[in-house]
């Protein structure tokens, strides 16, 4: 793969924010980043979320189609932010489970007391280590799926 194209992304927000008539400094007020994150965009040292690019496209009045088209890093970024995306979903569900659990136990604990009770401070740390490992094990098996897609097909060109 060419510089060029590796960085197709950087230029076209670049020749799109000059198109518009709008500095770095103008671009990062109208869009709430900073004139930095605007500056790394258009080097390539970083590229912009998908929530950035739309407002980048919507700004400058064209297409995400037209914007992200062709550049084999930006789609690798918006793949990846997708994935992450779940991610965070995936955890904040096993949380509010574990939780819900959690209060289902204290609540039947109240009610019956005693012995539950009793039950409910004596599991309360094996029942929270279970879910600490739960959530490891998702977040390492999420990270070798996310390794396993990253290497890259010796067969196939870029």
């Amino acid at each position: 793969m060419s510089e060029a194209r590796a960085n197709e992304i950087c230029n076209k927000l670049k020749e799109a924010r000059q198109k518009a008539g709008m500095t770095q400094e103008q671009l990062a007020d109208r869009i709430m980043v900073s004139r930095v994150t605007v500056s790394h965009w258009e080097n390539g040292r970083s590229l912009p979320d998908i929530a950035s690019l739309i407002t980048l496209s919507d700004l400058y009045q064209i297409s995400l189609d037209e914007l992200v088209k062709g550049d084999p890093k930006m789609k690798d970024k918006i793949v990846q932010d997708a994935k992450n995306q779940a991610a965070l979903k995936r955890t904040i569900m096993i949380m509010l489970i574990a939780t819900l659990i959690i209060a289902g136990i204290h609540f039947v604990s109240l009610i019956v007391g005693g012995g539950f009770k009793d039950f409910w401070q004596a599991a309360m740390p094996y029942i929270l280590i279970a879910i600490y490992l739960a959530l490891f094990f998702a977040y390492e098996g999420q990270k070798a799926e996310d390794k396993g897609d990253s290497q890259p097909d010796q067969n196939s060109e870029g």
